[in-house]
């Protein structure tokens, strides 16, 4: 059902991406990759995408966005600010309109009080307006649908914002 789901709304952005003339990026971190490959599965892509970042460690956030490690160990990889600082790392190191940003707890382990397992920080940064950003807190039902159901939602955001 999800992937179902995934697959039309990805199929929905490529065709309003490409009839605005809307460039997309992404930056990944707890999907990995699911929200790039959801979009380029779609023939016709390439008109629309131009590339994902897979920032999973911490090092990587600062390394491809120059996001500053004290940021970081301040607010939390897992944080509005941080989800913030990807999509709007993402819009100025790629030639990309607009970009969606995820960073989150799939689980099983790694969830706290404050970031429990299913918490996921959304950026949706488009070029020359304010970064937009929403917080999810999925029903743990495993790590792999944690990780579908914020591509679904990273999904909406875009294709809600192109």
């Amino acid at each position: 059902m999800l992937e179902k789901e995934i697959e039309r709304l990805s199929e929905k952005i490529i065709i309003k991406a490409c009839e605005s003339k809307s460039i997309i990026s992404t930056a990944e971190s707890c999907t990995g990759g699911l929200i790039g490959s959801s979009i380029t599965s779609i023939p016709g892509s390439s008109s629309a995408y131009d590339r994902g970042f897979i920032t999973y460690s911490n090092q990587s956030k600062c390394d491809l966005f120059d996001i500053d490690m004290e940021l970081i160990n301040k607010y939390g990889a897992v944080s509005k600010e941080i989800a913030i600082l990807m999509a709007e790392g993402a819009l100025k190191f790629s030639k990309a309109t607009i970009t969606a940003s995820v960073t989150g707890v799939a689980g099983p382990g790694g969830g706290t009080k404050i970031n429990p397992v299913g918490r996921v920080h959304m950026g949706i940064a488009i070029k020359n307006k304010k970064t937009k950003h929403s917080c999810f807190t999925f029903e743990d039902k495993g790590r792999n649908n944690i990780r579908k159901l914020t591509t679904l939602k990273a999904l909406e955001g875009l294709y809600e914002n192109i």
